[in-house]
């Protein structure tokens, strides 16, 4: 049993990038990321996406990145297999320290940061596909960014994800009771009221079951997918064109 998906405007989202509120929820979220074991349950699913590589490098786009570092824990795990990455984390807000890019480097990712919105990347993207020169990336990934979209936008988003990549993985909210308690409960881990808004908010527009598959599939392409609950707390997808 599970209740209907609603999406709402998070707080975070909102806020200026500087704003003592953000900064601090920014850091709750690491935290969060740590008890929900985001982490390990990014690094098997790329490792299942990308049994092994192709000679040369491969080139990585994180779409709503935030200030990195949940891709660079990812980074730092994955181990010596991925150590010849380009990898783009596109943000609307400049929020990737200079010390998180070093970081990266010592990793061997090579990081471009790219700051706009993802309503002009779709545009840009349905052109490029229109004019048939996309711009082409071996893994598109998303953290906690599917779930703040629905209806056209959210197919929109697909269909340009699908367009341009050759594999793409999601890791989202998983929608239940048993999440939603836990949003609830995460002043425990000394959550501002910002981060404690948005966490039960961001349950109630999570995915479960084949919601993002049943999406997917719209977008005319064929693609190996596979969705699934991860831990107590995520919903993930993944796809592998064919």
């Amino acid at each position: 049993m599970s209740f209907p998906r609603k999406v709402s405007a998070e707080t975070l989202d909102h806020l200026n990038e500087n704003d003592p509120r953000a900064m601090r929820s920014r850091r709750d979220l690491q935290r969060v990321h740590q008890v929900m074991g985001t982490r390990s349950i990014v690094c098997n699913g790329l490792n299942e996406l990308v049994p092994h590589f192709s000679p040369g490098r491969l080139r990585v786009l994180e779409l709503g990145a935030g200030d990195g570092t949940l891709m660079l824990s990812v980074a730092r795990a994955l181990g010596p297999d991925w150590t010849a990455i380009d990898l783009t984390l596109l943000d609307r807000q400049k929020l990737v320290e200079p010390k998180t890019v070093e970081a990266y480097e010592k990793a061997n990712w090579k990081v471009d940061i790219e700051v706009g919105d993802v309503t002009d990347w779709i545009r840009n993207n349905v052109r490029a596909q229109r004019e048939q020169e996309p711009d082409r990336w071996d893994l598109i990934v998303v953290n906690l960014f599917l779930h703040h979209f629905e209806g056209a936008n959210l197919a929109n988003l697909l269909d340009a994800i699908a367009g341009s990549s050759s594999r793409f993985f999601a890791c989202e909210p998983h929608r239940s009771y048993f999440a939603l308690t836990g949003s609830h409960l995460i002043g425990a881990l000394g959550a501002n009221a910002v981060t404690r808004e948005d966490a039960v908010l961001s349950v109630h527009a999570g995915f479960r079951g084949a919601e993002i598959t049943k999406l997917w599939q719209q977008t005319g392409r064929q693609w190996k997918v596979s969705e699934y609950s991860a831990g107590l707390f995520s919903h993930c997808f993944s796809a592998h064109r064919l």
